[in-house]
């Protein structure tokens, strides 16, 4: 009889081990993730802006002034910082356009050029909104006397309106409707264009 008493019992048994098993598998797992919650609170950073802004950066400077090298058309070099200008895309460097008559032609190299006309010998005033995925400084910048090289650039048909805000969308509108720069022909969006080459 006892034999039989102990037979009937070992699954309830081997039922109350496996659960204990479980029971302590899951207070492993809690503590763990406990573990790597904390480390991570631990680390995150204590000012927001250190995510936007260069570590030497404290704050975000108030502006950055100084006579600029052209890049390409919407990436300047100021005072040894490269600065990407806010909320326009032009063509990129390499970049050819197609003019009215179906012949190519270096829009990408003319809309630099365009920029570096423009510029001249001049200082340039840009204010830092951030910075992009390749590290540059997002800016908006102008001439001394306050005109906006940004809108100048889309005004005038060799950059597009860009971003989600769409700022500059009316100068593009204008620039369409002229047939200026770009506009003059057909061309690939720069975006386009970057992602196919």
């Amino acid at each position: 009889m006892q034999t039989m008493a102990h037979w009937t019992d070992r699954p309830h048994i081997a039922t109350d081990r496996i659960a204990r098993s479980n029971f302590r598998a899951l207070v492993v797992v809690i503590i763990l993730l406990c573990g790597v919650g904390y480390a991570a609170y631990r680390n995150a950073p204590t000012e927001p802006v250190e995510r936007f802004w260069p570590r030497h950066w404290r704050a975000p400077p108030a502006a950055l002034v100084g006579k600029a090298w052209v890049i390409d058309g919407d990436t300047i070099s100021l005072s040894g910082t490269r600065i990407r200008l806010e909320g326009i895309d032009a063509p990129e460097i390499e970049q050819t356009c197609t003019d009215s008559r179906g012949q190519p032609w270096p829009c990408g190299r003319t809309a630099a050029h365009a920029l570096t006309t423009h510029l001249d010998t001049r200082e340039l005033i840009c204010l830092p909104t951030g910075l992009d995925r390749y590290r540059r400084v997002l800016a908006v910048c102008s001439l001394p006397g306050g005109a906006d090289v940004n809108a100048w650039m889309v005004r005038q048909g060799w950059a597009l309106a860009y971003g989600y805000a769409g700022t500059y969308q009316s100068e593009q509108d204008e620039a369409r409707a002229g047939r200026r720069g770009i506009w003059a022909g057909s061309f690939l969006p720069p975006a386009e264009w970057r992602r196919r080459h």
